[in-house]
């Protein structure tokens, strides 16, 4: 049966009645909303016909670029085969291969994969597997996590105990006991949060030796896990000083706290490897993915997992009592493996490491205006702050924040033609995460949208 064609009007008034959008005011229905019918390599099509540069892969997602037939095609063979079964107890190819592929693919010794369907149920499948398995260990006290200020972990009720973010936090309380913050990477920031130095390595040993602080206030015989994502991305782009996660690792060694590598973003590509943790040099004895292991073709994210936790698991009658109805989906686990194929035979990571510089310079030409205050991030993955005053470093009331993101920013960025993120859940920022495809050109595009938006957003303030 071959649905109605609806009309741009006919679906505005539809998603006006019935949809219910995520971290949106349902109050904007009111005017109407961005309705996105078609992709193609890095453009979006909207209802209306306009073309937009996506300068966000979606949402961190589509690193492989947008209308990769090959991957609808899969999805088609796998589904014809085998469209679904769960893997409670029982196993299918596609989350087989996937899960080896996954774990030759991860650094050290994290050979073992716990699949979900998104990135909040993945750090909540971490959260839970670190909780049990310090009790399998005899340390049943140890069931607190550490995370970083405005830092986003997902929104799950067991995964807002270590988002970083209060406004998102409230509404909810009591929410699960046990998260504990300390400073984040904002270099740009960074007296403003009490460190006193002079250089960024100066900064990653403070930063990190706040998480030791955390440890000994708290107390080791309490901690379970301390999560981080490799590059932080609520609050705008905040890549690790040098020798931070090295630091961070010894400090996790030294109390016997897990150490959690959250790249629900930053990995598949984001930081010009498969996984970030590589990119940085550090081990971690877990990893969350999700989003770009099938460039959003389908639903998949899963736990990669040490052998060294997994042991426990391993004998006689134990079991980690969690999972999802379709986590390890097959149609999702074969989408992953031929989007792993992209990767390779294009070149994709290589392709951010050349091009990831090129990105950097191109971006902080923006810096000659007066409202960018700072450009950072790594890899294909940038925040610039926007200021009220360079030399100060001020930053914008609330009044004025929501004038300039919500008001103005994010329609008239769309309206020029590029779809990124106006992002107000710390100071002011503008993320952009292109996908991995992307290049000089492209980079190019974007700056010339950012320069025309953020210009007349000045003149207007």
């Amino acid at each position: 049966m071959n649905r109605p064609e609806r009309t741009e009007s006919e679906l505005q008034q539809l998603a006006k009645d019935h949809l219910w959008m995520h971290f949106s005011r349902q109050s904007t229905m009111e005017r109407g909303v961005p309705i996105i019918v078609r992709d193609e390599g890095h453009h979006l099509w909207d209802a209306g016909g306009r073309r937009y540069i996506d300068g966000l892969s979606g949402l961190f997602v589509v690193n492989a670029g947008h209308g990769r037939k090959v991957l609808a095609e899969t999805a088609a063979r796998q589904a014809e085969k085998l469209a679904f079964f769960p893997i409670w107890s029982y196993a299918h190819p596609p989350a087989i291969e996937l899960a080896a592929r996954l774990a030759d693919l991860a650094p050290g010794d994290l050979n073992h994969v716990f699949f979900s369907t998104g990135g909040g149920e993945a750090v909540e499948t971490a959260f839970k597997l670190a909780k049990q398995y310090w009790k399998l260990q005899g340390k049943p006290g140890k069931h607190k996590v550490i995370s970083r200020y405005i830092a986003y972990h997902g929104t799950p009720q067991g995964a807002l105990a270590i988002t970083g973010l209060p406004a998102m936090k409230a509404m909810f309380e009591p929410i699960t006991p046990g998260g504990f913050r300390v400073p984040n990477t904002n270099y740009y920031r960074a007296a403003e949060q009490g460190f006193t130095g002079a250089t960024p390595e100066e900064f990653g040993v403070w930063a990190a030796d706040r998480i030791e602080e955390m440890i000994q206030f708290e107390g080791p015989e309490t901690i379970a896990a301390v999560f981080l994502e490799p590059v932080q991305n609520s609050g705008g782009c905040f890549p690790p000083p040098p020798g931070y996660f090295q630091r961070v690792r010894e400090i996790c060694d030294r109390y016997d706290v897990l150490l959690v590598s959250d790249e629900v973003i930053c990995a598949f590509g984001r930081i010009g490897e498969y996984f970030a943790c590589d990119a940085y040099g550090y081990q971690p004895d877990m990893i969350t993915f999700a989003k770009a292991v099938t460039s959003g073709y389908v639903p998949l994210g899963g736990t990669m997992i040490s052998d060294r936790i997994y042991e426990p698991f391993r004998h006689g009658n134990v079991t980690f009592p969690h999972g999802y109805t379709f986590a390890g989906h097959p149609v999702a686990a074969a989408v992953a493996l031929a989007n792993l194929d992209i990767f390779e035979e294009e070149s994709l990571l290589q392709n951010v490491r050349e091009n990831s510089p090129v990105f950097r310079k191109t971006l902080e030409k923006l810096t000659d205006l007066p409202i960018v205050g700072d450009v950072r991030g790594d890899g294909y993955f940038f925040g610039i702050e926007l200021v009220k005053d360079k030399a100060t470093k001020t930053t914008f009331d609330d009044d004025e924040s929501e004038r300039l993101l919500r008001g103005f920013l994010s329609g008239a960025l769309y309206n020029a033609g590029l779809y990124c993120r106006a992002d107000d859940r710390g100071d002011p920022v503008i993320q952009l995460a292109p996908p991995l495809t992307t290049g000089p050109a492209e980079f190019d595009e974007i700056e010339q949208i950012l320069r025309g938006v953020l210009t007349e957003a000045w003149s207007r303030l």
